[in-house]
């Protein structure tokens, strides 16, 4: 059976496996997905591996969607732009790269019924899935995007890779001197991973604003309280992100998209 897997470091809280088994089951696939464990010294070694044990397509999460980008022999358009791979398709004796992340993020977006267009966004982080954000919210029409990173240097470089007059670069040393509200704060970074308080400006959220932490289940809990205590109207998980970006996956390795919808509600219950 051609086998898939989900590679990253740390790997084993990864709701994945079970995503992919539960599309599988509902539209009568036969699913091998696994995680491997795996940072950058061992992942080209691991994606080597795993090819030769039948390995024909892999999802990527932190720290390697840097790695993956680097290790393709082709990119999608997507992901040539945004220079993040998250999903890798075995190509005769190489790896095609995608990224997923963007239209993930956009479709779980919709469904809490937030609209980017004309909005005054906040990101939080420069990493590989806040870079498909970034350009996903660019397509999307975001009137500005002021990318936040603890060094100038990647925002400012985002920021010019986005082409987009909106985009701007600022230090997290700075965010407090922000001038003006925001429609929407993302948080990409891993700040709130070790329990500690989330602490932003609550001036910064405007009144109907969402606050969304890419990262799900204890992780974003940090970040969500805070969001919730500045104000926010809505505070939001990437639970909803990691499922929509793991149904494009799916459907390009197997030419059907499941229920989304359905998927989700499982995994909240």
């Amino acid at each position: 059976m051609p086998r898939y897997a989900v590679f990253g470091q740390p790997i084993a809280h990864s709701q994945s496996p079970r995503i992919h088994a539960m599309f599988g089951a509902q539209l009568g696939i036969a699913v091998d997905y696994r995680a491997i464990e795996a940072g950058h010294g061992g992942f080209t070694h691991a994606l080597d591996a795993f090819a030769r044990d039948g390995g024909v397509g892999a999802n990527v999460t932190l720290p390697l969607k840097a790695d993956a980008f680097a290790l393709c022999a082709t990119r999608s358009d997507r992901a040539q732009r945004c220079g993040s791979v998250n999903t890798l398709v075995r190509d005769g004796d190489d790896w095609r790269g995608d990224s997923t992340d963007g239209i993930g993020f956009l479709r779980d977006l919709e469904r809490l019924g937030f609209d980017a267009c004309g909005r005054r966004v906040l990101l939080l982080g420069a990493g590989g899935a806040a870079r498909a954000v970034a350009f996903a919210l660019a397509d999307a029409g975001a009137r500005e995007l002021m990318i936040v990173n603890r060094t100038r240097e990647r925002t400012t470089e985002l920021a010019r890779a986005l082409r987009f007059d909106g985009a701007f670069g600022c230090e997290l040393a700075q965010v407090g001197t922000l001038d003006g509200r925001y429609d929407l704060v993302v948080n990409a970074t891993s700040a709130g991973h070790d329990g500690e308080a989330f602490a932003l400006p609550p001036r910064l959220l405007e009144r109907d604003a969402l606050g969304y932490d890419l990262s799900y289940g204890r992780a974003a809990q940090s970040f969500l309280a805070w969001a919730r205590e500045a104000g926010a109207k809505t505070a939001s998980d990437g639970l909803g992100m990691l499922v929509e970006q793991a149904a494009e996956s799916f459907a390009i390795w197997h030419g059907r998209r499941p229920d989304t919808g359905a998927i989700l509600a499982a995994l909240r219950d």
